[in-house]
Parts: C-alpha cells; sequence; structure tokens
C-alpha cells in the first residue's frame, strides 16, 4: 500500500547567487564613492573646509549634490570621510629596536608613493584648522604607540613623537606636495639612508 503520510522532509534552500545587475550596482556605488571622495579632498585642499560646499564638490565629481548627501550625510559627514587613514604602521614587535627609523622611513614612503590619501590628507592639514586637527589626531593615535614602544623615556615619548612627525611630513611636503625637484630626484634608497638615521635619533637616542 503506497505511504500516505505527509512528507515532512525539510526542504533545502539554494542560497541566491548575486545577481550580474547587483554586482554592476555595487561597482557603480563604490566608484561613485571614489569619486566623491577624491573630488572632496581636492576641494577642501584648494578652499578649506569653511568655503568648500557640496555643490562644487559633486560638480567636480560630475555627480548631483544628493548624491553626496545620500552617501554622506552632511559636509561634516563628508570631510571625516574624506580625511580619514589608516596608517597602518608595522608593529615595534617586528624589527629590533635599532632599525625602527629604517623601518618607518621605509613604510611612509610606501604610503605617500602607493596611495595619494595620505598626501592629499597633508594638502588639507596645511589649508584649514579642521585638516590640521584631524592630521593631529592621526598621528598621536597611531605614531605615539610605535615610539612609545621604542622609546627610552616614555616621559618623552610626545616630543620624539613630534619631531618624528615633523621630519616625515617635511619629506612628504617638499617630495609630494609641493614637490622641489632636489626631494623628487632623490632615489628611495637615498631618502632612507638621509632621514631614516634622523629619526632613529629622535626615537632611542639618549636626551639631550
Amino acid at each position: 500500500m503506497p505511504d500516505s503520510r505527509p512528507d515532512t522532509a525539510t526542504p533545502v534552500s539554494t542560497p541566491t547567487p548575486l545577481t550580474g545587475a547587483a554586482t554592476a550596482t555595487t561597482r557603480r556605488s563604490d566608484a561613485t564613492r571614489g569619486a566623491i571622495l577624491d573630488a572632496a579632498r581636492e576641494r577642501f585642499a584648494a578652499d578649506g573646509y569653511e568655503r568648500a560646499t557640496i555643490r562644487a564638490i559633486a560638480r567636480d565629481a560630475n555627480i548631483d549634490p544628493s548624491m553626496v548627501m545620500r552617501y554622506y550625510g552632511s559636509k561634516e559627514g563628508l570631510f571625516a570621510a574624506a580625511v580619514s587613514v589608516d596608517l597602518r604602521l608595522p608593529d615595534p614587535s617586528a624589527f629590533a629596536r635599532e632599525d625602527a627609523g629604517r623601518a618607518l622611513v621605509t613604510h611612509f614612503l610606501d604610503m605617500w608613493e602607493e596611495n595619494e590619501v595620505l598626501t592629499a590628507l597633508l594638502r588639507v592639514g596645511v589649508t584649514n584648522q579642521a585638516g590640521a586637527e584631524r592630521m593631529q589626531a592621526i598621528f598621536r593615535d597611531q605614531l605615539l604607540p610605535v615610539t612609545r614602544a621604542v622609546c627610552p623615556d616614555p616621559e618623552q615619548t610626545p616630543a620624539r613623537a613630534a619631531l618624528c612627525a615633523a621630519q616625515l611630513l617635511g619629506l612628504a611636503l617638499t617630495r609630494y606636495v609641493l614637490r622641489f625637484p632636489p626631494a623628487v630626484a632623490l632615489t628611495r634608497q637615498e631618502v632612507v639612508a638621509w632621514v631614516a638615521p634622523t629619526v632613529q635619533r629622535y626615537l632611542t637616542a639618549p636626551h639631550p
């Protein structure tokens, strides 16, 4: 006799793959966000925070101003996103104390040459107070811990970190923003050879 009991087996659901249309939409969204952020960095650097407008940034990005508001909510939100950067500093445990200067200079050269965001942030930072405060926060939160791990006296950490920042940002300003020809002409090896010993001295030398 045929089994008349109802089939109680749980149907197996098949995951719905991401459709081509959804993938294309995501890519367009990412491209739009990137265009907005690029335009915002340029505009904030050129006009400063107060004078830069959502309308001007949208025009530079070739989109409607409503799209900027849709993605970032306000000029404050856009600015925060435009100048957000993770320095991805190397873990101090990954190098010997006496190699800290070389490790930092090499790392920053990689950052500046492979990622224009940090250079854009520097340009914003030297043109308006909001950008300067953001740059200060980034270096305070990310460079201080590395400095503290290698310097001989924890009380000197802020001063030593500030000196390192002055050296590294001065290098970036002359080589990547102002583009002084002699600074641009230096090879990476020459930059490291000249600058790393100075950064190392700031980090680990006895207090003068």
